[in-house]
């Protein structure tokens, strides 16, 4: 029985530096961020119809839950945010010219990242995850108007770099892409032929945030 004590001793204080180094690591436990930075998407469909780039101004806000493992950092996030972004289009199709507008609304990502630390204060990481974005796009020809809102189911990658500041805050900058493939327009167009665009939206994001860990 006092060998399994002992054991026991042996090993609880063999985990005590490892248990108190995540406690004390500035990459540990609940956090929540606020996010600004550049926000790029581009809808493109294949045949290089209302192939457009939309800029604007990318915000929002974040939490998320991060375990210090030692050497490695596992942690889980979600994110809210919108956008600026919106553009005028002005694309002929078989002959008939379109008019109309493509702008960006909110967008939900729920997933995780993994983070190496350099030094005690710097974290690189990668992330990624499912991103679920807002769209509202509309389209007027002398024979018809059109209009879409919808919203797009895709994946995120991304990689960045998080600074800590003082005992609880940090900040960060990473660049994400994100992938959207499920915009399909079907638009009858009166007196020709159906309209179908099946659009595949890419979106490049280089996001700055600041935060605070609990």
């Amino acid at each position: 029985m006092l060998k399994y004590v002992a054991a026991a001793l042996v090993a609880g204080t063999a985990l005590t530096p490892t248990i108190a180094a995540a406690q004390d690591s500035p990459f540990s436990g609940p956090r929540v961020e606020a996010l600004v930075g550049y926000d790029s998407i581009r809808s493109g469909e294949t045949e290089g119809q209302f192939d457009e780039t939309v800029d604007g101004v990318g915000y929002g806000v974040g939490v998320g839950y991060d375990f210090d493992l030692g050497g490695v950092v596992l942690g889980a996030e979600a994110e809210l945010s919108d956008s600026s972004g919106e553009q005028d289009l002005d694309e002929t199709i078989d002959g008939v010219n379109y008019v109309g507008r493509f702008e960006t609304g909110r967008d939900i990502y729920v997933g995780a990242r993994i983070g190496v630390p350099v030094t005690p204060q710097t974290l690189l990481y990668a992330k990624g995850g499912y991103t679920n974005a807002a769209v509202e796009a509309g389209f007027e020809s002398n024979n018809d108007v059109f209009e879409e809102d919808t919203t797009l189911d895709g994946w995120r990658v991304g990689a960045g770099v998080e600074q800590a500041i003082g005992s609880n805050a940090f900040a960060k900058v990473e660049y994400r892409y994100s992938n959207y493939n499920s915009l399909r327009i079907d638009d009858e167009v009166t007196g020709g032929d159906p309209l179908e665009l099946d659009v595949d939206v890419d979106r490049h994001q280089v996001m700055a945030g600041f935060g605070l860990r609990f």
